[in-house]
C-alpha cells in the first residue's frame, strides 16, 4: 500500500479560457480517512483530499461541472463519493463500482442521487473484474447508465469484440492507458480508434502525465495521441483532470493548470474545445 503525496493545492489560472458550463469528466476525493474506510486490499494510501480542496481547483480553472469517480482504494463503498456528491449538487455526477450483485433498488437511488455508470478498474488493485462485464452491462442498460473502463492499452485489443458488442456505451479512462513510447500503431491503440469510430465507445482525454515520457508539461509526445482520438470521434471524447493525481509518484506533481491547458495543443478549434468540455459531456452524464 504505496503512500501517495497530494496535488498542488495551489493550481494557477489557465491561459485557456473554459467556456460556461465546462465539465471535469475524471475526478476523485479522499478521506476523511476517519469517516471513511480504505479497502484493505488497496495498492495505495492517498492523503485526505477533500471536496472543499478540489471545488477549489474547479473554480481556478473555471471549470462549472464535475464527475466524481469511485477509486478502487474504496472498493464498492461509495459513500465517501456519494456523500460529496450530496454535498456538491446538481452541477456534479458520479461514476460507481459495484459488485453485480447489488440491489436493483440500490441502483435506483444510486441514479437518483447523480450516479450515471459503473467502473471497471483492471489496472489498480482492488478493481472489479473483466468477468463481469457483460452481466453489468446487462444491468445497467435499463438505466441509461455506461460502463467506464479503466486497462492497459495491450487489453483494449483482446476485448474489441466483447466491448463493441454490449449494450451500453463504454467510456474508456486515460486515452486508453497507452504510453508515448508504444506508437500510434500499437495494436491496442488501434483497437480503441476502431472502437471510437464504431458508434458506442467515448474516451476521456486524461492522465497524459501518466504516458508522456516527459517529467513536466507541455507533454508533447501525447499530442498525436489525443488527436488521433479527437479525430476518430470528437463528439465522444470528454477531458478530466484526474485530480488529485494518486500514484504520482516518479514525476513531479503536475499542477492543473498546466493540464488545462494541454487543450489547447489537442483541440485548437474553439468549437472542438466547446463539445469536449460541454456538449459531449452534458449528453454522456446528462447536464441540463
Amino acid at each position: 500500500m504505496i503512500p501517495c503525496p497530494p496535488p498542488d493545492f495551489n493550481p494557477r489560472r489557465p491561459k485557456l479560457a473554459f467556456p460556461p458550463g465546462a465539465t471535469d469528466c475524471h475526478a476523485h476525493v479522499f478521506g476523511p480517512a476517519d469517516r471513511y474506510d480504505y479497502a484493505p486490499n488497496r495498492g495505495y494510501t492517498p492523503p485526505d483530499v477533500l471536496l472543499e480542496h478540489y471545488q477549489h481547483m474547479l473554480a481556478t480553472l473555471g471549470v462549472e461541472r464535475a464527475v466524481l469517480v469511485q477509486p478502487s482504494v474504496y472498493g464498492t463503498d461509495n459513500r465517501a463519493h456519494l456523500d460529496a456528491l450530496a454535498s456538491a449538487g446538481p452541477s456534479f455526477r458520479m461514476v460507481a463500482v459495484v459488485d453485480d450483485d447489488v440491489a436493483d433498488g440500490e441502483l435506483e437511488r444510486m441514479a437518483a442521487a447523480g450516479v450515471r455508470g459503473v467502473r471497471i478498474n483492471a489496472v489498480n488493485q482492488g478493481g472489479l473484474s473483466l468477468d463481469i462485464l457483460e452481466r453489468m452491462a446487462a444491468r445497467l442498460n435499463p438505466l441509461a447508465w455506461h460502463i467506464q473502463l479503466f486497462v492497459e492499452v495491450a487489453k483494449i485489443a483482446e476485448l474489441e469484440q466483447r466491448l463493441a458488442a454490449l449494450p451500453v456505451p463504454v467510456v474508456i479512462d486515460h486515452m486508453g492507458h497507452t504510453t508515448a513510447d508504444k506508437g500510434l500503431d500499437h495494436p491496442g491503440f488501434q483497437a480503441l480508434l476502431r472502437l471510437l469510430r464504431g458508434g458506442n465507445t467515448w474516451v476521456k482525454l486524461s492522465g497524459a502525465y501518466r504516458l508522456s515520457r516527459e517529467p513536466r508539461p507541455p507533454f508533447s509526445d501525447i499530442v498525436p495521441y489525443a488527436r488521433a482520438l479527437i479525430a476518430a470521434a470528437p463528439e465522444r471524447c470528454v477531458w478530466g483532470t484526474d485530480w488529485p493525481h494518486p500514484m504520482v509518484n516518479d514525476r513531479p506533481m503536475p499542477n492543473d493548470g498546466d493540464l488545462a491547458d494541454l487543450l489547447a495543443d489537442w483541440a485548437p478549434a474553439d468549437a472542438q474545445r466547446r463539445a469536449i468540455l460541454v456538449d459531449n459531456p452534458a449528453r454522456l452524464y446528462g447536464f441540463n
